[in-house]
């Protein structure tokens, strides 16, 4: 293994981040995301340590200068193979390596990471510190408030308190506990009941750290309300994959830049903004659906919607479709808007 090239990296700002999705926050997603906010933190999906050492890992790291900040994801327990991904990643220009100790589906079960590590602190301590050693980027953690039937206060508080004292500074939790036996990931998300307050008591108990929210939240009102109520930041996921406007006051509201009152980006200008991206990606061969898939909730609530959903979905699978695709699917949107006029 080489030694690493030295690279500027900017300050990561956690105030607002998008969670990783499975299947969702990938590196179009990002892209996307990145023309509505500059500001916002974005994710990787959770890439295995597996899938870096022995796959193809300049094609799960693949990314634009634009993304940044962007923060890498990994899955994995083993804190030998976990420094060696977390290396692959800072090397391929990551700004920050996440270890996943939430996600609760059975695949992340069987190979002991994800959520069921939130039952293994010490080892969770390990694989930080073994991670911590070997980069120079943060490393930081993303977990659940407890699994089954532990206490959700003693569980958290021992964990942050065993995971922070090898390194880890900044700790981004969902505030549900995780059924590992009876749920699905699905219904791990919305039926345990979300324990705000407890996290809010965890940072009240550990200043020095970074504590952000996750859960539940689903537009800046309420982020900026538990920002104010002291937590350093939250993180939004479903809802701001399914309605990516939301991220147009980000830099703001959240991040005081510019003026709150002035007028935000108008979602026809960001799609257009795609376009380039757009032509340069299908002409490398990628198709369109995977790309503007990402794009059918950016009207969202507004006159057009539906057109402009049902456009792209009808279209964007097609054998060589391209940007017009996308074109066509705004003028449904303009023509729209001139109706209602």
């Amino acid at each position: 293994m080489t030694d690493r090239p030295e690279m500027p990296r900017p300050a990561v700002d956690r105030r607002f981040s998008v969670a990783p999705m499975m299947d969702w926050t990938d590196r179009h997603d990002r892209y996307f995301l990145r023309q509505i906010s500059r500001r916002a933190l974005l994710f990787t999906e959770m890439i295995t340590t597996g899938a870096l050492i022995f796959g193809d890992a300049a094609r799960h790291l693949a990314h634009d200068p634009s993304e940044h900040p962007v923060a890498v994801q990994l899955g994995g327990s083993d804190p030998r193979d976990l420094a060696i991904a977390a290396r692959i990643a800072a090397d391929a220009g990551y700004d920050e390596i996440n270890l996943n100790c939430g996600c609760p589906s059975d695949r992340v079960q069987s190979g002991r990471f994800g959520a069921c590590l939130m039952a293994e602190p010490a080892l969770v301590a390990e694989c930080v510190a073994a991670m911590a050693a070997v980069v120079d980027v943060p490393v930081t953690v993303k977990c659940r408030i407890g699994i089954d039937d532990q206490d959700e206060a003693e569980t958290l508080f021992r964990f942050v308190e065993t995971v922070a004292a090898a390194g880890a500074g900044t700790f981004y939790v969902h505030a549900r506990k995780a059924w590992l036996k009876g749920l699905s990931p699905k219904e791990n998300r919305e039926i345990p009941p979300l324990n705000y307050p407890l996290v809010h008591a965890l940072k009240r108990a550990r200043p020095d750290l970074e504590i952000l929210l996750n859960g539940g939240l689903v537009d800046l009102d309420q982020a900026e309300a538990e920002i104010a109520s002291g937590l350093d930041g939250v993180m939004l996921g479903r809802a701001a994959y399914h309605d990516p406007y939301i991220l147009a006051e980000v830099d703001a509201r959240i991040y005081g830049e510019g003026d709150a009152t002035a007028p935000i980006a108008d979602r026809i200008e960001i799609a257009r903004r795609m376009l380039p991206y757009i032509e340069a990606e299908v002409s490398r061969g990628t198709a369109l659906i995977a790309i503007t898939r990402h794009m059918l909730g950016l009207f969202q609530g507004l006159p057009g919607a539906r057109r402009f959903r049902r456009s792209l979905s009808e279209n964007h699978a097609r054998k060589g479709a391209g940007p017009e695709v996308l074109v066509a699917a705004l003028e449904e949107v303009s023509s729209r808007r001139r109706d209602a006029a």
